[in-house]
């Protein structure tokens, strides 16, 4: 095919995804993404944080640390000022808990779901209307049978929505249920309790939960970390490991007296 004609075609095809695709031609590399502070310094070195245009999905069982992360996650957004929102499938997010975590309220959109049907419409709305700095998703109190239950194409759907946007994308759930379509899974499995005894109790034996140790582990990233952060990295693991696998960071709970 000559020059002129080669031309002349990628000029029509670029006419006619005008508007719906910014540079057909133009090589873009999946793998990169402009990633964030998760709020917490220890997952930050294990990931490199968060990423922009993109699915995260953070998964563990009940009283794995999911709430302390997704906690820190909309409290380092929102204090960078930009407007999140979190769609909780099953209307568990507690306001107060969440102003105590360092969350600015005043930049948060609460959609309070009852169902998971709604929380993926909702999501789908959010993502369409474009504009957040983060689309948080609570599925973490569904069922594992009913979250498996959703479509692939609806994850799917979600990841192609928040390309090339600066929108993170942050899934909770019990199981990685969206792990083909996520750029970055992580598990998180709770360690060790900290106690400390309860002031002022009536019963002398009383102590109260400090907090817990969080052990995380990478199950699927695509990001490509800079090459210092890699290094650092395989410095603290194991000299062979081209990424992490593994880490912990500590959670603090936050009691209140009445």
């Amino acid at each position: 095919m000559a020059a002129s004609s080669l031309a002349t075609l990628r000029s029509k095809i670029e006419s006619d995804l005008r508007g719906r695709v910014a540079s057909p031609f133009a090589y873009r590399n999946r793998n990169a993404f402009e990633l964030v502070s998760t709020g917490i310094a220890e997952m930050d070195a294990l990931v490199g944080g968060l990423p922009r245009g993109a699915m995260t999905e953070i998964c563990g069982a009940a009283c794995s640390g999911r709430t302390s992360f997704l906690l820190s996650a909309l409290a380092s957004r929102t204090a960078e000022g930009e407007v999140c929102a979190l769609v909780d499938a099953r209307d568990n997010f507690d306001p107060l808990t969440g102003d105590a975590a360092g969350i600015a309220l005043g930049k948060l959109l609460w959609v309070r779901c009852q169902n998971i049907e709604q929380a993926l419409r909702a999501t789908d709305l959010l993502i369409q209307a474009s504009g957040f700095g983060m689309v948080a998703v609570d599925l973490s109190d569904v069922p594992a049978r009913t979250a498996r239950q959703v479509p692939l194409n609806a994850w799917f759907r979600f990841r192609r929505a928040v390309e090339d946007t600066p929108t993170i994308l942050l899934l909770l759930e019990q199981e990685p249920h969206a792990k083909t379509c996520a750029s970055l899974v992580v598990r998180l499995e709770a360690g060790e309790a900290r106690w400390t005894e309860a002031s002022a109790s009536c019963y002398p034996f009383a102590k109260l939960l400090r907090g817990f140790s969080v052990r995380t582990d990478v199950v699927r990233s695509r990001i490509q970390m800079p090459e210092k952060r890699v290094v650092n990295i395989r410095e603290r693991t194991q000299p062979k490991m081209a990424v992490p696998l593994g880490g912990v960071f500590e959670t603090e709970m936050i009691w209140r007296s009445r």
